[in-house]
Formats: structure tokens, C-alpha cells, sequence
């Protein structure tokens, strides 16, 4: 029925006024009210409105009741069992799936005659059904509201019916005010409440319109209940792109539009809901000039470009719509509800920018969060460290990734081609920290690799020797001594770095660099403590001059606590500490992590001592070189140099080396050397990180290469060895090496081609293969190539680095295709790369016969070893982190037997 005076609809219309949309009048009835969604809310709605929930249905749940804090809301079968009983009720609040709401209005329509609205809160309601719906309402004289909404509030009154306007605490939004708001957002709704509250309007009614196709409460309904409201005295309306239900209004009293969704223009489908999606001439700049040309307005609103009227603005941005509103009010004289409360910078309860040095406007200060949450935040800040949850780590990697496309990996999110451009001492840090060291850090980690790398007299290198002896495969050797550098060998290292851990946790101090006064911890040491930081025995191995200990915070602190006379373990802790602290802070690597950094450490300076024989390691030795000259003066990486071709490399050679090692880091999870090791720390169950033997992983890593994975490269220098040893070649460096490779290279592919026409024709399929060529990378192109191959290849053109042996293996795969010998140009791999970098290094000495052949071949297997142990560290770390136990196991389901 219509007012006299009031607006006549050519529909039915029984709301003439927002302050009758939500009262206390209202009794409701909640259609599959135990559903999830309701079960969730309704409670809520009861109580803030004062207990307007007479009762709910759902079939078979007769009986049952929704719990609440003014008492249970009973539930019946049918809307028919709860009038029999008495129930009265104008408002259905529908939690019906889609296909179940139309036949759920029609029975509470034709079982209550009193009932006067209907809320529907599902979404994506057909359109069918949605005009049934509304014909069937309209019929009988009731309001619709929806789909797709989340009800309707009225701060006065304090009522929402109906899904979660204002969240848990309506209260708090849904401040008493003089604003209308008219949304097809639900949670947009609450959230134009709560910044209105920043610049001092509270609210009237609030309605979620919804936005599936079909609206059934409209604009036009709402601008028509607005004038007729005495209290409201503005109105917001939120509207999104899609439909016509924003044109041709009349609006009588001040507003702000908020438009949204320019984005969604050239959609094909809806993105968000179901009505969202514009047609011809809906789109969001189209609703956008409707409501200029109502407010007579020519732009858009932003604090920078305030437009706005005494009849409204526009706005696309909802955090511009309180100041608009404000403005928008100003002009027609109406001053705020009340002093604001709040405002809308951004207020960060957490805040970490990972060390990097941030603009100040980008630098989010942190504030204190409002109780509850600020004491759980507190206990959560009290946790060191980074945390993961535990998950199968079999066939996945939180460390490593390999694009399936390019075949490019990435180690923490960093390409190998960066990391080829880091030293092997960058990268062993980097593994496990995930920051690359400073000039200070790499000084340190030099240190700590260098200083072990003497293992003159030591039971692992006699164990390696052994191995060799017994003509052991360079891996195998490496993991005979592996195998000694257990949990025994480092214990004390890695306690003192538990007891750093422990007693500078809570310190504040946030980087180990950073000048900070450790005195009242050092104070507080007890004589145990104390003597656990002190050399027992008359020497330390690590010696740090003072100028680069007073650096360290840690480093500083053992010798203050040690009186001077720190040990190696003590030492070793604190480097360990001092580098990977800041990390720590900042959650980037776990507290397991940072106290094991002594135990990799160690293992990493095996791998490039053992990888001699004793022989090399003399007393004061190593491979011929002074052990204080190199624990003082050399890079880890030429020390790595030094033990594989036996002397100090040319800078040419270390830019060379150090590419080579970074290139081989990793070829993501999948590989069989990251799943040997990741099946290393599965066995041991990471679940309990304590019980994690690390070396043993790493002896799962090097056990799991071999002759055809990370041995090829040793195949290629056999066979360049085979295609160059008579050929009179002085230097590999030099371009004007007077050789015709392509003749060279023209004789071997007609060789091949005959020999494996042969082989296939005799039905062996296991014939010989060309080494380092034809590895499966763009398998299919006419060209196949190995980017991280090509990347080698640009940066010794680009520094004008030539290699002999390369320009051979591009002739050789061009020689093949042309010979008809392959039926594309194959692609030079990695491991070619490693054979004729090393073959480059050692051919002078090599034909001078001061190095055998098989000296060469055992360098380049170990060079593939020193640039995987970056990689597979990484893989370790990250699933003792992350892992659970036993997790690379195979399902029976999934094996078979082959008969």
C-alpha cells in the first residue's frame, strides 16, 4: 500500500520509508537456518536485534535448535509444523542452495499470509527463477531483497535481518547516524560504515542489495525510502558494473556514488558475482556519467581532485568516500553525527621489510594492535625465526624451482644466471641463509670454509683415500669422508651456537654488525658457560685479527667471555651467528637452521679437501700452497680451484670457475641428486629436526650422482681428449689456434654416421651416444638448445674469453644435423660446458704429461659435485624445515612389477 503523497510504483512497493525496513516489529523465520553460512551469523543477528528470530526450518531437523546467548531458536521440519504450533512471523531470511529458493519463497508465501519480506542471501539464483520469485512476492503484496546479499541493518533500531552487516560486532560499525547506505557489495557495505566513522557519520539503514542478475530491491526503491526517511539525511550507494538498475533515478538528497569495476569492461564472464558482468552501455564508466549527470558534476572525485556538488560526487576509490561525503554535506550545510573516530592510514600490526632500506612512504610504521589480538601478537614476536608447516616434501622444493618451459631453475627466487655470477663462497651462504653475504660476510665465510680445508692426518681423508684406493668413483670417495664430519665432529660448534641462540634471542639486537652493548649478557655467564667458549688446547685454528672481530657482535662477545682465548668451535659459531643472524630476524630461516650453519659449514670444507688425496694435505700444506696463506689471503673458490687443477687460477679462469659452479646449483626437486638427499633427511624424520643427520643427506646427494648424472661432463673430456690429442693444439685460448674445427668435427660426424647406421641396423639400441649433446631441453625445434649453455657462451663473448673446445662442440652439433647424422641441430649441454672450461685450464700441463687423463676426468666429476653440494645444501635445509618423516616414500599403489 502507498502513503498518500508518496511516489507511486507501476509495481508493488510496501517499503515507503528506511526506518521501516529493519524494526524491532519484525519477527523472522531463517530458511535452512542450521546450514554452515546461517549457523555462522544468525546468532549474532538474534542477539544484537534483542532475540527477532521466532524460529527456523529444515527438513528432517525438527527438534533440533540453533544455540545462542538469549537461548536456543527452535527448528522445525516445514514453515506448515511451526504455524501449527502457534509461530508468527513477517520476514523470511532464505539460506536455501539455488536450485531450492524458489520453491522455498513459494511455500513460505503460501503459508503465511502475514508475511511481509523476503530476504534471499544465496547467490547465483537463476533468472527463471528469480522472476518466478518476484511474481509470486508482487502478487501478494511483499518486499524482496536480493539475491545474493547479506541482508538489511538499521543502527537505530538496532536490527539486522539477515546475513553479517557489521561482522561479529554490528555494534561497531553500525554506528547511529544520518547516513543511508545502499550496496551490492555485503562486506563493502560494513566497510563503508566503519570509514564513515573516520570523518564522523554514523548511519541509518544499511542494505546489501546483492548482485546477482536479477535485483530485486533496487536503487529505486531505496532512493524513494530515503526521501521519505526524516532521518536519514545523505545517502552512499556502491554499484558495480552490469544492469540498469542506476539510470534514470531521481535522487533528492545529498550522495556520494561509489563506481567501481573499470577493469571489468572487456570481461567475457563474470569475475566476482554474478551480475557484475556489463552489457551494452552498463559498464562502469557508463554508470559512472549517469551519476555526474544527476549530480551535475563533469569528473571524478579524488583528494587531489576534488569535484563534487551540493547534490553529490562520484567517487571509483571507497577510501575517498568519507571525505566526499563530508564535502558534499559542507554545501548543503549539514555538519558530521559526531567527533570522528579513527582514520584510515594504514595501521600494520606486523611489519617486515626484510632488511631492505625502504622510501619512508613505503616503510609502514607498525603500531600496536587492539586487544585481543596485541597479546597474541606479542607471544607470536617471541617466536624466533622462521616457522613452516609440515607438509610431503617428495616431488616439491620451498628451495628450488625449474621452469618446465626454459628449463631454468630458480634457488630462493634467484636464476642460476645470477648465481653464476656469485662466487662459490656467495653461494654455499646463500643456500641456507637466502641472503647473499657483504664484503665482510664473504671475509668471514672464506675463514670458516678455508680453515678446515687442511685435513692432514684426518680419519675422513684416510677413509676418501681408501675409497679411492679401491677405485671408487670420485662421489663415492667424497661420501667416504662425509660420512666421518657427523654430529660428533661438530657438537661443540654447534652447542656454543645454541647458547649464542639462547642468550641473545630476546636481545633486540636486530644485525650482528650493529653496534650493540652485550655487556649485561656477558655479566650474567656463568663459569660453565664461560669455559665452554674457551680453547682447551694451546692454539685455536681460527685466528681473527681484531680490526674484523670488533666487528661482529658475536665474534666480539666469545673472546670477551673466553678471556681472550676462544675456541675453534666457539669461533666457528660465531661467524656462523654473525652471518646468518640478521636472517634469523627477520624470519627468513628457521632456528634449527642457523644453529646446524657450523655442521654444513664443516661438511663443505670436506668436500673440497677430500676431494685430494692425502698426499696434498701437509702439515702445514695444502696441495702445495701454506694453509695461513690461504686461510688468510684466498677465496674459498680458489682453494676449490687450487685442490681440483692444482694451482691458483688467473682472474679469467676465476670468473670462468665461479660461472661454472653457480650454473650447476640445481635442477629443481625433481632431480635424482636433490631427491637423494631430500630422501637422506626423509629417512631420518624431519619432524624431529634434532634426530637429522646432515652429512648423511649429503652422502644421499652424492650417492645419487654418477657417471650419467653430473659424470657426462667427465665422458666429454674423453672424447675431446680422443678428437684433439694429435692435433698439435698449443692453447685452447687462442682463436688463431690454426685448426679447421668444422673438418675436424665434419670427420667424426660421417664416422658416427656409419657407425650407428651400423649399430641399428644390427638391432643395438644401446650404441654409443655423442656426449653432452641431444639432452632434451626444446626437444622437438628444429634447434635445440640449453639456455644456461647460451648464457656461457654470451659472457665469454661478451668478455672476449675464447675456448678451442667450445667452437668444436657448436661445429660438431651444426656437422651432425648437416651429415643427416641427427634430424635437428642438438643442443650443447652443461656438462659439455664443464668438460671444456676444465679442458681449457689443464691442457698445457696435460700434454706437457704432468697431469693424466684421468686426473682430468676425475675434475671435471668433482667440479659437477662442488656447484650440486650449493644446491642440494639448500634442499636439506629447506626439508628438514618443512619435510615430514618418511615423506619421499612411493605408495605400493604406485609401484609395479615387471615379470
Amino acid at each position: 500500500m502507498h502513503k498518500a503523497g508518496v511516489k507511486k510504483f507501476p509495481y508493488y512497493v510496501g517499503v515507503n520509508s528506511l526506518a521501516e525496513l529493519a524494526t524491532k516489529d519484525d519477527k523472522v523465520c531463517v530458511l535452512n537456518i542450521l546450514g554452515n553460512e546461517s549457523k555462522a551469523v544468525t546468532p549474532t543477528s538474534h542477539e544484537y536485534s534483542g532475540g527477532n528470530v521466532v524460529f527456523g526450518t529444515g527438513p528432517g531437523r525438527s527438534g533440533q535448535a540453533l544455540e545462542t546467548k538469549l537461548g536456543p531458536i527452535p527448528v522445525y521440519n516445514s514453515i506448515k509444523e511451526a504455524r501449527a504450533k502457534g509461530l508468527k512471523f513477517n520476514t523470511a531470511v532464505i539460506y536455501l542452495p539455488p536450485s531450492g529458493v524458489k520453491d522455498g519463497v513459494a511455500e513460505v508465501v503460501r503459508q503465511n499470509p502475514d508475511l511481509k519480506k523476503v530476504i534471499i542471501l544465496t547467490e547465483k539464483v537463476s533468472i527463471k527463477d528469480a522472476r518466478t520469485i518476484r511474481a509470486i512476492c508482487q502478487a501478494n503484496g511483499i518486499d524482496v531483497f536480493g539475491g545474493n546479499c547479506l541482508g538489511v541493518a538499521d543502527a537505530w533500531n538496532k536490527v539486522r535481518i539477515g546475513g553479517a552487516l557489521g561482522g561479529n560486532k554490528p555494534e561497531e560499525s553500525l554506528v547511529k547516524g544520518s547516513i543511508a547506505i545502499f550496496s551490492n557489495s555485503g562486506n563493502f557495505t560494513t566497510t563503508i560504515a566503519t570509514y564513515l566513522l573516520t570523518k564522523g557519520w554514523g548511519t541509518t539503514t544499511s542494505i546489501s542489495s546483492g548482485k546477482d542478475v536479477y535485483i530485486h530491491f533496487s536503487p529505486a526503491e531505496f532512493f524513494h525510502a530515503l526521501d521519505n526517511d526524516d532521518r536519514s539525511k545523505g545517502a552512499i550507494i556502491y554499484a558495480e558494473p552490469g544492469g540498469y538498475y542506476e539510470h534514470g533515478l531521481e535522487i533528492n538528497k545529498p550522495t556520494v556514488a561509489c563506481v567501481v569495476g573499470r577493469w571489468k569492461a572487456k570481461l567475457t564472464k563474470a569475475c566476482g558475482h554474478a551480475g557484475s558482468l556489463a552489457g551494452s552501455g552498463d559498464d562502469a564508466r557508463a554508470k559512472e556519467k549517469w551519476f555526474m549527470d544527476y549530480f551535475g558534476v563533469k569528473d571524478i572525485y579524488t583528494p587531489e581532485n576534488p569535484v563534487f556538488s551540493k547534490k553529490g560526487a562520484v567517487v571509483t576509490n571507497i577510501a575517498h568516500i568519507p571525505d566526499a561525503l563530508t564535502k558534499v554535506m559542507e554545501l548543503n550545510k549539514i555538519k558530521p553525527d559526531f567527533e570522528p573516530k579513527g582514520d584510515l592510514s594504514l595501521k600494520c600490526w606486523f611489519g617486515n621489510s626484510q632488511g631492505l632500506k625502504l622510501p619512508k612512504e613505503l616503510d609502514a610504521l607498525v603500531v600496536k594492535a587492539i586487544e585481543p589480538y596485541a597479546e597474541q601478537i606479542e607471544i607470536i614476536s617471541k617466536q624466533l625465526g622462521a616457522q613452516y608447516p609440515r607438509q610431503s616434501m617428495k616431488d616439491a622444493s620451498g628451495a628450488t624451482m625449474m621452469d618446465a618451459k626454459t628449463q631454468l631453475t630458480k634457488v630462493y627466487n634467484v636464476s642460476l644466471l645470477d648465481c653464476s655470477k656469485k662466487s662459490l663462497e656467495e653461494n654455499l651462504v646463500f643456500s641456507l641463509i637466502k641472503d647473499y653475504p657483504d664484503e665482510y660476510g664473504r671475509t668471514l665465510a672464506n675463514l670458516a670454509f678455508n680453515v678446515y680445508v687442511n685435513m692432514h692426518g684426518d680419519a675422513a681423508l684416510i677413509a676418501a683415500d681408501a675409497a679411492r684406493e679401491a677405485e671408487s668413483s670420485p662421489n663415492t670417495a667424497l661420501a667416504s669422508a662425509i660420512a666421518i664430519i657427523g654430529k660428533g665432529r661438530v657438537k661443540h660448534a654447534v652447542n656454543e651456537a645454541s647458547l649464542l641462540l639462547e642468550l641473545f634471542q630476546h636481545s633486540g639486537l636486530q644485525n650482528a654488525t650493529d653496534k650493540f652493548d652485550s655487556a649485561k649478557i656477558l655479566k650474567g655467564l656463568t663459569a660453565e658457560q664461560k669455559e665452554l667458549f674457551t680453547e682447551k688446547t694451546p692454539h685455536s685454528a681460527i685466528r681473527i685479527p681484531q680490526s674484523e672481530g670488533d666487528k661482529s657482535v658475536f665474534i666480539k662477545f666469545v673472546k670477551e667471555a673466553a678471556g681472550g682465548k676462544p675456541s675453534s668451535d666457539a669461533l666457528l659459531a660465531a661467524i656462523w651467528m654473525t652471518l646468518g643472524w640478521s636472517a634469523l630476524m627477520r624470519r627468513k630461516i628457521s632456528k634449527s637452521t642457523i644453529i646446524n650453519l657450523p655442521w654444513y659449514s664443516r661438511i663443505f670444507s670436506a668436500f673440497v679437501a677430500a676431494s685430494v688425496d692425502s698426499s696434498k694435505h701437509e702439515k702445514d700444506k695444502f696441495c702445495g700452497v701454506r694453509s695461513q696463506e690461504i686461510i688468510e689471503k684466498w677465496s674459498f673458490t680458489e682453494t676449490a680451484f687450487l685442490a681440483l687443477i692444482g694451482r691458483k687460477p688467473t682472474a679469467d679462469e676465476l670468473f670462468e670457475f665461479s660461472m661454472l659452479l653457480g650454473l650447476l646449483i640445481s635442477n629443481g626437486p625433481g632431480t635424482i641428486s636433490a631427491q637423494g638427499c631430500k630422501g637422506g633427511v626423509s629417512a631420518d624424520g624431519p619432524e624431529d629436526p634434532t634426530r637429522v643427520q646432515i652429512n648423511k643427506a649429503f652422502i644421499g646427494f652424492l650417492t645419487h650422482t654418477g657417471f650419467a648424472h653430473g659424470g657426462n661432463g667427465y665422458e666429454a673430456i674423453a672424447f675431446l681428449i680422443d678428437r684433439f690429442k694429435d692435433k698439435n693444439l698449443k692453447s685452447p685460448a687462442d682463436k688463431k689456434h690454426g685448426l679447421n674445427l668444422k673438418a675436424i668435427a665434419d670427420e667424426y660426424a660421417k664416422w658416427y654416421g656409419k657407425y650407428k647406421a651400423k649399430e641399428k641396423a644390427a638391432g643395438n639400441i644401446e650404441y654409443m651416444k655423442v656426449p653432452c649433446v641431444n639432452h632434451p631441453v626444446f626437444k622437438g625445434k628444429a634447434v635445440n638448445y640449453d639456455p644456461r649453455e647460451r648464457f656461457v657462451n654470451s659472457l665469454f663473448e661478451e668478455k672476449g674469453i675464447y675456448n678451442v673446445f667450445f667452437d668444436f662442440y657448436h661445429n660438431l652439433v651444426q656437422t651432425l644435423f648437416d651429415n643427416k647424422v641427427s634430424e635437428n641441430v642438438y643442443c650443447v649441454n652443461i656438462d659439455a660446458v664443464i668438460a671444456v672450461i676444465l679442458l681449457k685450464m689443464v691442457w698445457e700441463p696435460f700434454k706437457a704429461g704432468k697431469i693424466s687423463e684421468k686426473e682430468v676426468e676425475t675434475a671435471a666429476f668433482t667440479t659437477f659435485l662442488f656447484g650440486r653440494m650449493i644446491g642440494c645444501a639448500a634442499e636439506i635445509d629447506d626439508h628438514i624445515n618443512r619435510g615430514r618423516n618418511m615423506d619421499t616414500r612411493t605408495p605400493a599403489s604406485s609401484c609395479s612389477f615387471v615379470g
